[in-house]
């Protein structure tokens, strides 16, 4: 398992993220939670291009989310490993951050080429990472502005929420969190403490992109 990463050294405050919205999904049992996942992305791909990010808590789940993502024709997933060379590194997340430009660029023009999934240009972008490999802003990183973040497990402090938040989410993006059982638990733990409304979510969520 991945340890905790460095938070950020500056404060991080709920009101930076008032146009972000905050949703869950509850997901029955632990078992069908990657089926789950994949559905998700699969209604995500039907926009094309969207540039996502998935958080997991362990390197176990990083590895076995990118292998069930790896073979989807819609989407172009990659992992961020904590131990990949600099050079690597850089270049996933650089990548990624022009990714979310071509995004912003071409939002208006989402609704055409539908039918066009196979391009390679219009597959949808997920970067699979754990905390321990997000961008650090407070050693001069710069945040990668995914329009979705998928939070596949929670994390288990606010800050560590409110860090996934400030590194990976644009501005007005969206947070999904994927939650099994007595997770809710955590979850209200979160809201509560975040000052933050997290509400169920919309059949309907990458319509509102």
């Amino acid at each position: 398992m991945d340890g905790g990463a460095a938070e950020s050294a500056s404060p991080i405050s709920p009101s930076n993220f008032s146009s972000q919205r905050h949703f869950y999904v509850a997901v029955d049992r632990l078992q069908f939670k990657m089926e789950t996942l994949v559905d998700l992305l699969g209604m995500a791909g039907r926009r094309p291009r969207l540039p996502m990010l998935v958080c997991c808590n362990s390197r176990d789940d990083l590895d076995a989310i990118s292998y069930a993502l790896s073979n989807l024709s819609y989407l172009s997933a990659t992992p961020l490993y904590s131990d990949l060379a600099e050079a690597d590194r850089t270049l996933v997340l650089d990548k990624f951050r022009q990714a979310t430009i071509k995004w912003n660029r071409n939002a208006i023009l989402q609704s055409e080429d539908k039918n066009d999934t196979e391009n390679e240009e219009q597959k949808s972008r997920v970067v699979v990472a754990t905390d321990a490999c997000l961008p650090l802003i407070s050693s001069g990183e710069a945040p990668v502005s995914a329009r979705v973040l998928i939070n596949y497990e929670l994390p288990t402090k606010k800050e560590t929420y409110m860090r996934r938040m400030a590194t990976c989410l644009a501005a007005d993006g969206i947070v999904i969190n994927m939650v099994v059982g007595g997770e809710v638990v955590i979850l209200k733990g979160i809201e509560e403490s975040s000052s933050l409304v997290i509400a169920e979510m919309p059949i309907n969520i990458f319509e509102i992109l």
